[in-house]
C-alpha cells in the first residue's frame, strides 16, 4: 500500500509540473486562435484577390 501511495504521489507531481509548464503555451495558442481565418481588409484583401486570380489563370 505504501508503494502505491508513493507512486500515485510521484505521478501527481509529474502531472502538476507538466500542466504548469504547458498551460502558458496553451493559453497563448488559445488567445491567438480567436480569429476565423485571415482578416481581409485593405492591402490584405488586394493581395488575396490578386493571388486568387493568378491561381485561376
Amino acid at each position: 500500500m505504501t508503494a502505491l501511495t508513493h507512486t500515485a504521489a510521484t505521478l501527481l507531481r509529474i502531472f502538476a509540473l507538466s500542466a504548469m509548464m504547458i498551460a502558458p503555451i496553451g493559453g497563448l495558442a488559445w488567445s491567438n486562435a480567436g480569429g476565423l481565418g485571415i482578416e481581409k481588409q485593405g492591402a490584405g484583401l488586394v493581395l488575396f484577390v490578386t493571388l486568387q486570380r493568378q491561381s485561376m489563370s
